[in-house]
Formats: structure tokens, C-alpha cells, sequence
């Protein structure tokens, strides 16, 4: 089958060519992303050239292609660097050669589409929660030897670049992605030309190669429109991430939908499953239905066939992001594909309005993938309740409560997340198979018989990393916005590695309410700066168009030149992957204070969880179901349309709970320099909410529902 598979080996094999022989190994490990939630994988790669692995983002191609030969030669000269590259490449085919699951045929595999994965940070592709869910999946499939394949866009820019200037203002910037530096390879047919697909997008047909990417045991298929065939706005589509414009964001979802089933096609792949992680890449079922008419199916039985294998899930309540079009817009966009399914544009559209008969309603891409699905659910839930309230118009003679949206909570995959020392602090108590077990909620009691003071000493191992993380970072950055020689100064003086340390690191949404931190200065300050100090590590992008959240950012600087906040608060440029593991790895409490019931889920406070962390959150998201009481701290989470008032509401509790409750725990000491309530309260987060909020529980709820393909539903 020429699925790429070849084309990785005979890149992994290139690039073993060009570097001493001894570090083959590394070569054929850089071309498959397992070794990146193997814990030595990092460290591995780390040590050939630490420097030229920082200047790569991680990406172990890019680090063999340029490392200089002399710390290549130094590397192959390394037994113990050679040992544990062998036994990681041993670990790793062990691993890809194991029994599929029997839960699917392996040649009918899950077909998961999206339009952006968070793998790692060398693979950029992502923009944010959406992509780090979709990695946790992919990566998660591989560990249970799910028969599953992930279809996504290479973006040749990616998402946007963050810069913040001395005044706290947003500005981006695009950086261009090479894609032969990455570890995929272009697919090939047999004559050893690229293997590609035509996608009808309005009048034109664009042509479109296809990327590989091994995730462990599972392919992540990449679309590529930048071809010379192509006109140059048809190779804008695969530009950038969400691009600005909303015609090129529409054609974008034909290429990943419509395209993404052509070529799974072209590669001889038969998924049993269509699972669409948010309604970018709706029109997947109908480029299914097509083939079916194209076989003399009318087309309302075709897409009641499709229907029967095709899961969505709804990612956010939050209208920005369920995208709308006019109909003329979408009637243009699939002119083509409305004539090859024998019907008019118009009976399409339909299916994309809440109220199929109002020609005044746009085409929703949500409302079409729930229509054109047989399972469709939210992310917790809370969100699932929402979800239903706010679609509950596609079914309007069904009481709200049996509108059939249903809802299955995210979690998160734990050996992506959890750092190092609580890794092996787990690795002794929980049992050497804990990974295996981690959906289990007997695996977590053991959390109970840790030692106080070895669970105290990887918390603050961990903290003490984020630390000297966050001092370098914020030197660079505060001298790269030309901020004042004191505001810079301050940063080298900034944060102390025994500190109570608090982290905010969202999408800058407004809705995720930033400027509560500051909705009192005086009572921030006093946290700040008192003889139990508190200190504040914030990151996050706004979207470029969205003026209104750069403003709150800009906002939240006002407060630098106040006293300590330069030594107490650092905002991190540029949030990705690499930062947020950082980030949920050492900061002692996870904050989340959107505004309910905005919050769909909100993963980043589950990875903090893992590694010991502490949610102080609103009840909203997966923390409405999570919070028991014993293992972190809530804000109420009551929707209220005064939000003003909500706001003011919301601030009192938050600095009454870290006043009265957080940082006195923190800091309340027994006679051996510990804090007992402290641990008593992770132990209790750990037992609770490890199992439930992992990706392996996750993956096995989707596994045993909404995966096996059913007879469908009246939408």
C-alpha cells in the first residue's frame, strides 16, 4: 500500500546517511513522534547539541540535518548516549509491533478529522485547546493500539507568531514552515511522483498533496494545496490556521473535509468511522454521500447511510467559533460538488440552517455536521446541557432536555503532561503499568500512601524548573519589548523557586475574563507583595482580529510599574505547547475564571492536575463536574446577564478563597517544613480526578459509544 509508509522510511534513511553511522537510531526515531511522550525521549535528542535543540523547537529532524559535525561526532562517541538511544529505539518498535486492539478491524480504521493538532511543538499546526485535545487523541489511539488515522491541513505558516510591545499591545507575525524539515514525508505513488487528490472548490479544482506524520502508531495525514498547478489563492488555502478571511477559512473545510475523504481514498483507507472534531470538516459525510449517489443512491438515502458513521463533537457555546456563512457564499463554494451529487446548492444549504426554510439564515458548519451525524456531543457536561439549550432549535417539538446532544468530557493524555519527577514519583507508588491503568480509580489510591515528603520534593522540584524557565524567559522577552532597565532588572530578581506560584494561560478571550486578577489593585498587590507571597505567571494570544481581548491585555500591563508586580507577575510571549508544559508542570494552582457557561471544558486545569497541581476554577467546564470540595476550590458558576455584577461578584470570591484559603495552606508549615493540608488536598485531587480526566477514559467512552457505527437518528 502506498500510504507514505515508504516514503518515512526512505527519509529516515536519508538522513541516517548523513550523520555518523553510530546515530542511525536517531534518525529512524526522528521520523515517528513516539519518542516524544517517551520519558527519555526529549532528553535524548537534547543531548546531542542542547543548544541546536532549542534553536530547532524541539524537532529532532531539524536538529540531525543542522547539529555541526563536531557535536555529531561527539554524540557517536557517546556509549551512554548510543545505550539509550538503542533501548529508546528498542522501547519504541516494541511498542509500534503490538497486537492491534480488537475493538475495530485494523483495516477499518477511525477516521478523525480536525482542522489543527497540537503533536508537538515542532509540528506547527495548532493554535490552541482544539489542536492539544486532537494531539491527546491521536496519541492516546496509539497507546491503545486503536486502528485510527487523523486527517488534518499542513499549514505552511501555521498559526500567527505573538509579540508584545512595552505598552502590553498585541502584534503577529507569520513564520514560514519548511515541510522537508519536518519529520513527515510527502506520500508517493509508485512512480515516485507525489501522490495527489482534486477538491472542486467553486468553479476551480484544486489539486492537493498529502503530507505523513507517524504518531506512534497512528498517521496523520496532512493536506497540502501550495502546489505550482494551483492558482495563487488556491494555494493560500493551506496558508495559515483560521486565516482572516472568511472565504479562503470556507475553502480551507472543502479541502479538509471533501479532501480529506478523497484522499483516504487514494491511499486505500476504508475508516468505519468518520469522527469530526468540530464542524470545520463537516462536509466529510457529504463527499461520502457523493460516492453513494455517484453509485445510484438518491441523496437523502445517501446521507442517511453516512449519518450512520459519522460522530461530531462541538467544541464551544461561544458564537465566534461555530462559523456561519451567507448562502450565496456557500452556494458558490460548492457549486461543483451540488452538481455531482444531482441537486441543487439550495438543498445543501438547508441542511446548515437551524431553520431550514428561512433563506435569510447563513449556513451554520454545526448545524450541518449535527444534522449529517448519527452521534454528536459536547466536551463535559455542563457543556453538553448548554449545547442542547443552544441547538435545541434544530428539534423544536423535543423538550430540551432529550435534544440528542450528548456529551463525552475531554481528558487529557498523561505522559505527554506529566513532568518528569512526579512521572517517576508515580512509576513507585502507582506501579510500574500505572499508564495502563491510569482510567482505573484503584490505580490512584495508592496517591494515599506517598510519603509526605517525597511528594512535597517533586512539587517543588517542579516548581524550581518553571522558575529558572520563567526568569530566563521574561529577561528575553521584557528586553525584547524595550521595556525600562528596571522593569528588565526586575525580572532577574523575579520569582522565587519557593513561592506560592499561580498560572493563567488561556486563549485571550474576553470571556475568559483576564482582568479579574486586577479587579481590585490594591487587594492584587497586597497578595503579591505580603510576607506570604504569591506570584503570577499569565500567557496567551488574543485572535488578530479580535481588538476588544488585545485590549484586555494591554489593560493587564498597566499594572507593571506598580511595586513588585515586575518581580511578582511575568507574562510569557508567544504561548505554545513547549510553554504550556511548563507551565501545568510546576505552577502550584491552575486559575480559570471564564464566564459561565462559556467554558466548554477547558483541558489545561486536567494536565496541572496530573502533576500535583491545584484548580481554583468557576464551575463551569469539566471543573462543574470535577470539584468535590476536598480537592481544589470553586467559584460559584451561575449564569448571570449583569456581568458587570458578575464580575464584581466573581472577584470577591477569588480573593477571599486565596486571602482565607490558598495561600494560608500553602504556607502553613509542619515541624518538618511541610504542608500536610497542602498535600492532603493534591492526594485528594489525584485520587478523584486522575482517572476521570485522562485521555485513556476518554478514548474508551468513544470507543465503546459513539464509535460503533448505528442505525441513525431522525435530524
Amino acid at each position: 500500500m502506498r500510504d507514505g509508509r515508504p516514503d518515512l522510511e526512505r527519509a529516515a534513511a536519508e538522513l541516517a546517511e548523513r550523520i555518523p553511522e553510530p546515530l542511525a537510531p536517531l534518525a529512524r526515531l526522528a521520523y515517528n513522534y513516539r519518542w516524544s511522550w517517551h520519558p527519555n525521549g526529549p532528553s535524548l535528542f537534547r543531548d546531542v547539541d542542547e543548544h541546536r535543540w532549542k534553536q530547532c523547537r524541539e524537532n529532532p529532524v531539524h536538529l540531525l540535518q543542522e547539529a555541526p559535525m563536531a557535536s555529531l561526532h561527539r554524540a557517536a562517541n557517546d556509549d551512554w548516549l548510543l545505550e539509550r538511544a538503542a533501548r529508546l529505539e528498542a522501547d519504541v518498535r516494541a511498542d509500534l509491533e503490538r497486537p492491534w486492539s480488537d475493538d475495530f478491524e485494523w483495516d477499518r480504521p477511525v477516521a478523525f478529522f480536525c482542522a489543527e493538532y497540537g503533536i508537538h511543538a515542532s509540528l506547527p499546526v495548532y493554535s490552541g485547546g482544539l489542536g492539544a485535545l486532537a494531539g491527546d487523541f491521536v496519541k492516546e489511539a496509539s497507546d491503545r493500539a486503536l486502528p485510527f488515522v487523523a486527517i488534518g491541513l499542513m499549514y505552511r505558516q501555521g498559526y500567527f507568531r505573538q509579540r508584545i510591545d512595552a505598552s502590553g499591545w498585541q502584534h503577529e507575525y507569520w513564520v514560514d514552515t519548511d515541510p522537508d524539515r519536518l519529520p513527515g514525508a510527502l506520500v508517493t505513488g509508485e512512480d515516485g511522483s507525489p501522490v495527489t487528490i482534486e477538491v472542486p472548490v467553486a468553479e476551480r479544482t484544486v489539486r492537493v498533496q498529502i503530507w505523513r506524520v507517524e504518531v506512534g502508531r497512528v498517521p496523520l495525514f496532512l493536506l497540502d494545496a501550495d502546489l505550482p498547478e494551483n492558482n495563487l489563492m488556491d494555494r493560500w488555502i493551506s496558508s495559515r490556521l483560521y486565516v482572516g478571511d472568511p472565504g479562503t477559512r470556507l475553502a480551507q473545510y472543502i479541502v479538509l473535509g471533501v479532501g480529506g475523504v478523497r484522499a483516504l481514498r487514494a491511499l486505500g483507507i476504508r475508516p468505519c468511522t468518520l469522527h469530526l472534531n468540530e464542524g470545520h470538516a463537516a462536509w466529510a459525510p457529504l463527499e461520502l454521500a457523493r460516492e453513494q449517489v455517484a453509485s445510484g443512491a438518491a441523496l437523502g438515502e445517501a446521507i442517511e447511510s453516512v449519518r450512520g458513521q459519522t460522530v461530531f463533537t462541538t467544541h464551544t457555546p461561544v458564537p465566534a467559533g461555530n462559523d456561519t456563512y451567507p448562502a450565496d457564499e456557500v452556494a458558490h463554494a460548492i457549486q461543483q460538488l451540488a452538481g455531482e451529487l444531482e441537486v441543487d446548492s439550495s438543498e445543501i444549504i438547508r441542511l446548515g440552517r437551524t431553520h431550514q426554510d428561512d433563506e435569510h439564515e447563513p449556513f451554520g458548519v454545526t448545524q450541518f455536521a449535527l444534522r449529517l451525524s448519527h452521534t454528536a456531543g459536547g466536551v463535559s457536561r455542563r457543556h453538553g446541557e448548554v449545547a442542547r439549550e443552544m441547538w435545541h432549535g434544530l428539534w423544536p417539538d423535543t423538550p430540551v432536555e432529550n435534544v440528542p446532544i450528548g456529551h463525552v468530557t475531554n481528558g487529557v493524555h498523561i505522559p505527554t503532561w506529566v513532568g518528569g519527577p512526579v512521572h517517576e514519583l508515580f512509576d513507585r507508588h502507582l506501579g510500574a503499568d500505572w499508564l495502563e491503568r491510569a482510567a482505573d480509580p484503584a490505580t490512584w489510591e495508592a496517591v494515599d500512601s506517598i510519603p509526605d515528603e517525597e511528594l512535597w520534593d517533586v512539587r517543588c522540584r517542579q516548581r524550581a524548573e518553571l522558575v529558572d524557565f520563567a526568569r530566563a524567559r521574561s529577561v528575553r522577552d521584557r528586553l525584547g519589548r524595550n521595556d525600562l532597565p528596571s522593569y528588565v532588572e526586575a525580572a532577574v530578581r523575579s520569582f522565587d523557586p519557593e513561592a506560592l506560584t499561580i498560572g493563567f494561560a488561556r486563549r485571550a478571550a474576553t470571556y475568559k475574563r483576564l482582568l479579574l486578577l486586577g479587579h481590585d489593585p490594591e487587594r492584587t498587590l497586597a497578595l503579591l507583595g505580603g510576607d506570604r507571597p504569591v506570584q503570577v505567571l499569565l500567557a496567551g494570544k488574543a485572535h488578530p482580529r479580535d481588538d476588544e481581548a488585545k485590549g484586555t491585555l494591554q489593560a493587564l500591563f498597566n499594572l507593571k510599574g506598580a511595586p513588585v508586580v515586575g518581580e511578582r507577575v511575568i507574562f510569557l510571549d508567544d504561548y505554545d505547547l513547549a510553554t504550556a508544559a511548563w507551565l501545568v508542570q510546576g505552577c502550584d494552582v491552575w486559575l480559570n475564571v471564564p464566564r459561565p457557561p462559556l467554558e466548554a471544558s477547558g483541558t489545561s486545569g486536567m494536565k496541572s492536575v496530573m502533576n500535583g497541581g491545584l484548580q481554583l476554577s468557576v464551575l463551569d467546564g469539566w471543573w462543574a463536574e470535577g470539584y468535590d470540595g476536598s480537592n481544589g476550590w470553586a467559584l460559584s458558576g451561575e449564569v448571570e446577564h449583569d456581568h458587570a455584577a458578575q464580575d464584581a461578584r466573581h472577584a470577591g470570591e477569588l480573593y477571599r478563597v486565596l486571602e482565607e484559603e490558598v495561600v494560608p495552606t500553602f504556607y502553613d508549615r509542619n515541624a518538618n517544613g511541610v504542608p500536610s493540608a497542602w498535600l492532603e488536598r493534591i492526594r485528594a485531587s489525584l485520587r478523584t480526578l486522575g482517572p476521570r480526566f485522562s485521555a485513556t477514559r476518554m478514548l474508551a467512552e468513544y470507543t465503546a459509544g459513539a464509535y460503533r457505527p448505528r442505525a441513525t437518528v431522525d435530524r
